[in-house]
């Protein structure tokens, strides 16, 4: 722990003073290093290897969100759910609501740093002192990157790897045992993989949502997603903010970009509900996001209202089946996104709209799950104070507030909207009962054991969806793309896909070497034109391939992703012992989807 406290030091400062400066408590892969110590984690996934399930903690303690005291509890989650809520105070119900994030690797041994932060958002040192105070539902685990689009409403750390965010988590859940009713606690995160990836030591990493959507067998998307999730699952988060259901426009979302399965709304749904059932296998909630979708439009939710234009009909032609199909699929929970839909309800931000979360999402769709906000330190859910934005956001039908930018305002404002009458007390009780009956139905569940993390079967899990995927848009289809010695470059800051490649075509009896070879040359996440090498024999994506539509070289490739496994595929088909089966799910200027798969 003493690498991980100098390292959250160094994490922290700089985004907690911009935190302060900012006048709010909360503020809210590219292949680059990245900063800060430490990432968080959730997602399921295996081919179909089960993983060791012991339901305890390495040394026989009780399964981490196992609640207490439910001896004579019903079997069934809502019936208990109800129960519980029968007995807890207001006060009570509006902590159950909320899901901040805090800082500090440990429930209860934080530094001076991460009680500083813990201080501005909620007046407490510790994360578990939080849990008391707030009596809280829930808490996200988050990881500072500045690469990271969403890094923005980040602005701490406190995951580092596997056996640092099991103990984390452990010590969360015994907080939330001592609160009244023994509820568990829901432990989320954004473990979408590729660029938003908050736990990236240890852990097999999964490739971005593009990448399976190139790859586009729905069966792999399972299988990887359900190893992700047992892996989740063994570190204790029991949610995790995932999958994408964004549908991309033609121009594109640089926000979303590679966190989307792709532009076809019929393949998406297909790979959605896949790694939702991935998921919730493995015992983890999904949350299918962001309803009612942000692919359709250039802005970016974290710094205004972004505006969506399309007509209902291809509101429901284009962004509705993914959702559908999350939700048909098992999905525990749906995020709603900050975006002013206007075939839905015109000039009102989904999150706040009860057209949306209630006819659409409801009514329509027949979710019956957990509705979350998306963060609440975004600008379009600042327009007001942080009490009144709570209550009009589950008055619309959100069961949960995800990071509010001022903790106790949240909390105080739901409870004087109960007091006014604004917040009905039935409104609330129907949140916290699903929540409950969510939080139960997870605590059932054996939880794996810490093995599982990385095991041999996750990696085979992910490498074959990583091969399905690597595309080649324009070049020789049959042997090896490159001979003899091979130089790599590569856009600023890539080192470690530089090294992870190297790594990769050595092991495939490839020579590397610093100069003087045949050049591949690697661009990802946020590079633009002058980024590309016209020097390159071989440029590779690992991204939204669109900017390969500008590359001179005569081979050109996609894998979308820079994760281990997916530059490992690439360098099999580099030495020619793998073909490319993948096609491009984005279009990529007048280049072929794919010139070698039918």
């Amino acid at each position: 722990m003493a690498a991980m406290s100098r390292a959250f030091r160094a994490a922290v400062t700089v985004p907690l003073l911009v935190l302060l400066a900012a006048c709010g408590p909360d503020t809210s892969s590219s292949g680059k290093p990245q900063a800060g110590a430490a990432s968080s984690a959730a997602a399921p996934g295996s081919a179909m290897p089960s993983a060791p399930a012991s339901g305890a903690v390495p040394g026989g303690a009780p399964a981490a969100g196992a609640s207490a005291g439910a001896q004579g509890a019903p079997a069934d989650p809502a019936a208990h759910a109800r129960q519980v809520v029968a007995t807890l105070s207001d006060a009570d119900l509006a902590g159950q609501v909320l899901m901040p994030y805090a800082y500090g690797g440990s429930a209860t041994d934080v530094d001076e740093a991460a009680a500083a932060g813990n201080q501005t958002i909620a007046g407490v040192r510790t994360p578990a002192e939080m849990i008391a105070k707030f009596h809280l539902g829930g808490l996200i685990l988050v990881a500072f990157t500045p690469e990271d689009p969403t890094g923005k409403t980040n602005p701490a750390t406190n995951v580092d790897n596997p056996q640092q965010v099991r103990t984390l988590t452990d010590g969360l859940q015994a907080a939330a045992r001592a609160l009244p009713g023994g509820v568990p606690l829901l432990i989320g995160t954004d473990q979408e993989y590729g660029v938003v990836t908050r736990v990236k030591s240890g852990v097999t990493l999964l490739p971005s949502a593009m990448t399976f959507g190139a790859g586009g067998k729905p069966t792999l998307t399972r299988g990887a997603w359900r190893a992700a999730g047992e892996e989740l699952a063994a570190m204790g988060i029991n949610l995790d903010f995932a999958p994408v259901a964004d549908t991309l426009g033609p121009q594109g979302n640089t926000v979303i970009g590679s966190r989307s399965y792709g532009a076809d709304a019929k393949a998406n749904a297909a790979q959605v509900g896949a790694a939702v059932r991935g998921i919730e296998q493995a015992g983890v909630a999904a949350a299918v996001k962001h309803f009612p979708g942000h692919g359709h439009t250039t802005g970016d939710s974290h710094e205004g209202l972004p505006v969506v234009r399309q007509q209902l009909a291809q509101w429901q032609q284009q962004d509705r089946p993914p959702f559908a199909a999350g939700i048909a699929a098992g999905a525990s929970v749906v995020m709603s996104g900050h975006l002013d839909v206007e075939a839905l309800d015109k000039g009102v931000a989904a999150t706040f709209s009860h057209k949306i979360m209630t006819d659409v999402l409801r009514t329509s769709l027949g979710f019956k799950g957990v509705a979350i906000t998306d963060a609440m330190n975004m600008a379009p859910a600042m327009k007001w104070p942080a009490g009144e934005a709570a209550v009009r956001a589950l008055n619309a039908g959100n069961d949960m507030l995800l990071m509010p930018p001022d903790l106790a305002g949240a909390r105080d404002g739901i409870l004087a909207g109960l007091a006014s009458g604004s917040l009905k007390r039935e409104r609330l009780v129907e949140a916290v009962t699903r929540i409950l009956t969510l939080k139960f139905r997870l605590a059932a569940k054996p939880q794996p054991a810490l093995t599982t993390v990385g095991s041999p079967a996750h990696q085979r899990a992910v490498s074959a969806a990583d091969a399905a995927a690597v595309t080649v848009l324009r070049g020789r289809c049959q042997g090896p793309l490159v001979t003899g010695p091979i130089t790599i470059t590569t856009s600023e800051g890539r080192e470690t896909a530089r090294a992870d490649l190297t790594a990769a075509l050595q092991a495939a009896g490839l020579t590397v070497q610093p100069t003087g070879g045949t050049i591949v040359h690697l661009v990802g996440y946020g590079d633009k034109q002058p980024d590309l090498s016209p020097a390159a024999a071989v440029t590779v994506m690992m991204d939204v391939p669109t900017l390969l539509a500008q590359a001179k070289s005569p081979t050109l490739l996609a894998t979308y992703s820079s994760s281990p496994l997916a530059l490992k595929a690439l360098a099999a088909v580099l030495a020619g012992k793998a073909k490319a089966p993948g096609k491009s799910p984005v279009a990529v200027g007048k280049l072929p989807r794919t010139a070698c798969a039918k």
